[in-house]
């Protein structure tokens, strides 16, 4: 009922996810991100309980590929979830497993793993990820353009209905934290409308949390 991808900038060191879902608030469930650590997306038949467990795991020095295969190892009905991540290198490790619902497939590059279920066909993530690859700017346009990607090569079996987008840098909280939790329209679309809006003022949220002397002004009416 999913797909996704979990992204690092390689110039910025940022990592990212990117999720849409025909279930609602997928993104409450599914996303996970962590400054300096990594991403990962939990998914199909979902346990949230593996995305800190993976985070904790590459934090502690393992690649990606090591956390998820100690997932594998640790997590219970494994043989239902899909757990994507990218770690700190750029390295990318995927665990689908066979219960994993309808047509489901994953897909690997450099910085972007990408995998889904219940899609309308098995290209679906090979799209979102080359969407990423051949996509530029700021890691948020890029997820979005991989998501486009992704929907545009058939996307789910049916309508989704929810997404959501996560970036993290630098401090200890996400500094764009995006969700469309039930939409009868195309819920990604929302997401980067939404992100045209939020993008601009990325930097100065996180410099009023760091330093609100520094801070620009708010631009609301009252704090002329």
């Amino acid at each position: 009922m999913t797909f996704s991808l979990v992204a690092r900038c390689a110039e910025t060191g940022m990592f990212g996810v990117a999720i849409s879902s025909s279930s609602p608030a997928v993104a409450a469930r599914c996303s996970f991100a962590r400054a300096g650590v990594g991403a990962v997306a939990s998914q199909n038949v979902t346990d949230p309980s593996l995305g800190p467990l993976a985070l904790d795991l590459m934090e502690q020095g393992l690649t990606a590929a090591e956390a998820v295969e100690h997932v594998r190892k640790q997590g219970k009905f494994i043989e239902y979830r899909q757990v994507l991540a990218v770690d700190k290198a750029g390295g990318t490790a995927i665990h689908s497993g066979p219960n994993s619902l309808g047509i489901w497939t994953q897909a690997e590059g450099l910085d972007v793993a990408s995998g889904g279920n219940l899609l309308a066909n098995n290209g679906v993530c090979q799209a979102i990820v080359d969407g990423f690859a051949a996509s530029l700017g700021h890691l948020g346009d890029r997820l979005i353009a991989a998501m486009r990607a992704g929907l545009a090569a058939g996307g789910e079996a049916g309508p989704v209905h929810s997404a959501g987008m996560k970036i993290v840098d630098k401090v200890s909280w996400p500094v764009a934290d995006l969700r469309c939790d039930w939409s009868e329209d195309c819920p990604i679309e929302n997401i980067a409308a939404a992100w045209e809006i939020y993008k601009p003022q990325l930097d100065a949220y996180v410099q009023r949390a760091l330093d609100p002397r520094e801070a620009p002004s708010y631009g609301v009416p009252g704090d002329e």
